[in-house]
């Protein structure tokens, strides 16, 4: 009797723990949003000044909006898990709750990209115009905004209810099927994505000329002259200068941005474009769907081991369960980001000694690098935690020096 009444009290105090704590976490995403909404509403009335084109302050920025962003996710999805969805759960029939799960979902979905909308607006597009990184009106960035959304929904929400029948077929094994699942999910994305979502964006187009000629040669040496190699009017989003390869099973495409054609020698952009050919004669597309998987794996067991012990609810398919391990799934994400992060620089140190390579041009990397530092307003060197933390590319210094160093 004595150990009953103990641990009806430590469930009391732990059930107000939670309530005390997803109470700051809304208090902290309803207050962000406000001060974010209160910004926008300055913007439009009252534009920024454009602001000096620093790299180092620039970084500091992204640096704390990104740090911020992190909190902020976490406060909201651990608001909505703890203490929304648990409030507008229900009983009902199969049937019912399907469509209650499916409805309660999709608010989700639209309330938060309604409390994003401010912030992102501030933190994204504000930012980058008053960088002189982008000019993008901003009826153009919110019509952007609503299409994302849309397709957000169309993947997310028939994703969701096919991961609920899962664990309803599979309730013990259901973390072994998802994992097993995640690779031919990861392997229609990049089937997809290129083909049909980036379009809905961007205008592509064939890139024409003696260029085409030149990078279709380059390609050719490699396997992948029959790529469709188009580009890409990245001007309607950004400043920035990019180029990239994507596709499988045959639908290779070699895309170049319309700022890197417009600002970068033809040297310079074989040199981009051959980094680019690198990941994909490396294979690390399928690097990464391997990658992916094991991430998945590790996240979908310790996401639900932590869910569980969250609650006494028993249910693994309810909105309340899904949002818990969708949470915890965040907080996974972000202590595997550090391990991802450096696969990803190997990869890129990996596609530099092979354009390096394919070019034999040192020379022409030192240029392309340098010029984009300066049309990207990137650092030299980020600080240290950065780059080992989060950072996906090595510094650009590092990989200046590196074929300086090719040049002696």
């Amino acid at each position: 009797m004595l150990l009953a009444r103990r641990c009806g009290r430590a469930r009391a105090m732990d059930r107000s723990m939670r309530r005390f704590l997803t109470g700051i976490a809304a208090g902290c995403t309803l207050g962000y949003t406000a001060v974010r909404a209160y910004d926008a509403l300055l913007d439009l009335e009252c534009p920024a000044l454009p602001a000096e084109k620093d790299a180092r302050a620039y970084g500091r920025e992204r640096r704390r909006l990104m740090l911020a962003g992190m909190a902020r996710a976490l406060a909201t999805t651990g608001w909505a898990a703890f203490a929304l969805a648990p409030a507008a759960s229900g009983s009902a029939d199969d049937a019912e709750r399907r469509s209650r799960r499916m409805g309660l979902l999709a608010v989700a979905l639209v309330a938060g990209s309604v409390l994003d909308l401010p912030v992102d607006y501030v933190e994204d597009h504000v930012l980058e115009r008053r960088y002189s990184l982008s000019k993008q009106e901003g009826d153009a960035w919110l019509a952007e905004r609503r299409k994302a959304l849309l397709v957000t929904a169309a993947v997310m929400l028939p994703l969701a209810e096919l991961f609920v029948a899962v664990v309803r077929r599979a309730p013990k094994r259901w973390p072994l099927v998802v994992t097993l699942g995640s690779a031919p999910l990861l392997i229609l994305a990049n089937l997809i994505a290129p083909t049909f979502i980036m379009p809905l964006f961007n205008t592509f187009e064939p890139l024409g000329g003696a260029l085409e000629d030149r990078l279709r040669a380059l390609a050719t040496r490699y396997g992948v002259g029959d790529a469709a190699i188009l580009r890409v009017d990245m001007s309607r989003q950004t400043e920035k200068a990019n180029a990239y390869v994507t596709g499988l099973f045959g639908t290779h495409r070699i895309v170049v941005g319309d700022t890197l054609l417009a600002n970068f020698t033809d040297d310079e952009i074989e040199f981009v474009v051959a980094h680019e050919l690198g990941h994909y004669v490396h294979r690390d597309v399928w690097r990464s769907v391997a990658l992916g998987t094991a991430a998945s794996a590790v996240t979908t067991v310790a996401a639900r081991a932590m869910a569980r012990r969250s609650s006494d609810d028993a249910s693994e398919t309810s909105v309340a369960a899904l949002l818990r391990l969708y949470f915890f799934a965040t907080v996974c994400g972000i202590v595997l980001g550090p391990l991802l992060a450096a696969a990803s620089r190997s990869r890129e140190w990996a596609a530099d000694r092979f354009a390096l390579a394919a070019t034999d041009a040192p020379r022409w990397g030192v240029a392309a690098f340098r010029r984009l530092r300066d049309r990207n307003l990137s650092e030299d060197e980020q600080p240290r935690w950065m780059e080992l933390l989060f950072s996906s590319h090595p510094s650009l210094r590092a990989r200046i020096a590196a074929l300086e160093a090719a040049t002696l």
